[in-house]
């Protein structure tokens, strides 16, 4: 069992007292296009007006997508892995696009990065050379069991990544977490 105390600890550490915070210049948001995209996207327009901040949205083409649509080309079919990319892309910048509609936020402080890779090798690339201060990223729904047997990017960024993570949870899944806490 947990006891509650109130306790200040080490007061004395101040940002007056010679610890500083770095300006964030940067924040990269990975989009997954799940059912909580413009609620992320929003979060991290609002941290990065806090923080008078540029925002990179980031898309991965999973390179497994690709690679299936070279193995359906060698079968003689009339697909390329170029067109494929390409149309992916022009598809999602429509959607986020869309998204930014609802967005409160400079969209000449918005850069769209698309990039073919693995989703988490991918990512931690370009947090280094996009040189960003800040990955502001959600979790996905997934089942437990399917978590456990394939980990997520979250996980994978979380634990690699040489910059902050601010790790976001919609109401719906912060509700779920909440409610598994207290059961």
């Amino acid at each position: 069992m947990f006891r509650v105390t109130d306790h200040l600890i080490a007061p004395q550490c101040k940002l007056s007292q010679g610890l500083s915070m770095d300006k964030m210049n940067k924040i990269m948001v990975p989009v997954a296009f799940s059912s909580h995209s413009v609620d992320l996207i929003r979060y991290a327009a609002t941290l990065a007006a806090a923080l008078d901040s540029d925002m990179i949205l980031v898309n991965i083409i999973n390179e497994r997508d690709v690679e299936i649509v070279q193995k359906i080309t060698s079968y003689g079919y009339d697909v390329d892995e170029e067109h494929y990319v390409q149309e992916i892309e022009t598809e999602r910048t429509t959607q986020l696009k869309t998204m930014l509609k609802e967005i409160d936020f400079p969209q000449n402080r918005i850069r769209l990065i698309f990039k073919v890779g693995h989703p988490s090798d991918a990512l931690l690339k370009l947090a280094v050379e996009e040189e960003a201060d800040m990955i502001v990223m959600g979790i996905r729904d997934k089942t437990d069991f399917l978590h456990t047997l394939t980990g997520s990017v979250a996980d994978k960024v979380f634990h690699r990544s040489p910059v902050t993570i601010v790790s976001f949870r919609d109401e719906k899944n912060a509700g779920h977490l909440r409610k598994r806490l207290l059961d």
